[in-house]
């Protein structure tokens, strides 16, 4: 059965995962920018942005971990885009170009459904309006045997941490302060250990893995 995934979630020293007031020109909040200046420093990340060169460390060992063994990935419509409520005459596509970097099917929860959205390079974006056990079924299922990743926003993420449905949790603690903007962490977090810190170039690595699992994510 697939394992629910989160790898890369950055989050500031004083907390936040993203800067205040998100919009088009700040898709990670004003300064949120900053929270990913350890990953665009890697290898993975100048890959992903059609470069040579980059760090080969650490921190580039977690940013690949990230898409390993992934057969399908779950995001908030707020990682989708900045668009809220009713979809446009001519809606958004996605903040990643024609070619997404998912390559595999990726479940957009929002309550304005709209048809399945394919892309170049085998990215088809999904839109579902369903409970956190039946985003993680569907996802499940068309992962076809890999693990599914889970992505932002925050308040996603704690629905399916709030659910017990996520197995590992990786966040890079960048060392930056924000002021603002949105938590992950909000109140208190059972179920869950945390494994012994990990030292990066540009941040520090910790793992949450959910007690008690035997590995694989269910689908309720």
């Amino acid at each position: 059965m697939s394992r629910l995934r989160v790898h890369n979630f950055c989050m500031s020293l004083d907390g936040y995962v993203a800067g205040p007031r998100q919009d088009v020109e700040h898709p990670m909040g004003v300064g949120g920018e900053q929270l990913h200046t350890w990953l665009f420093a890697t290898a993975f990340g100048q890959a992903m942005l059609g470069n040579d060169g980059g760090s080969a460390g650490v921190d580039h060992a977690y940013a690949v971990a990230g898409t390993t063994g992934i057969g399908a990935t779950i995001m908030g419509r707020n990682m989708f885009g900045p668009v809220r409520g009713p979809w446009l005459d001519d809606p958004w596509r996605g903040w990643w170009g024609e070619n997404p970097p998912f390559h595999h099917p990726v479940f957009v929860m929002t309550h304005h459904l709209r048809p399945a959205l394919a892309m170049e390079g085998g990215t088809t974006f999904h839109f579902v309006d369903a409970p956190p056990e039946v985003v993680l079924e569907l996802a499940a299922e068309a992962a076809d045997g890999g693990d599914v990743r889970l992505g932002g926003g925050a308040s996603t993420v704690r629905a399916f941490l709030g659910a017990g449905l996520v197995d590992e949790l990786h966040v890079a603690l960048v060392p930056v302060l924000l002021g603002g903007g949105e938590r992950l962490f909000d109140g208190a977090l059972e179920g869950y250990a945390v494994l012994p810190p990990v030292p990066g170039e540009g941040a520090t690595h910790f793992r949450l893995t959910r007690q008690g699992a035997d590995g694989h994510a269910r689908a309720h």
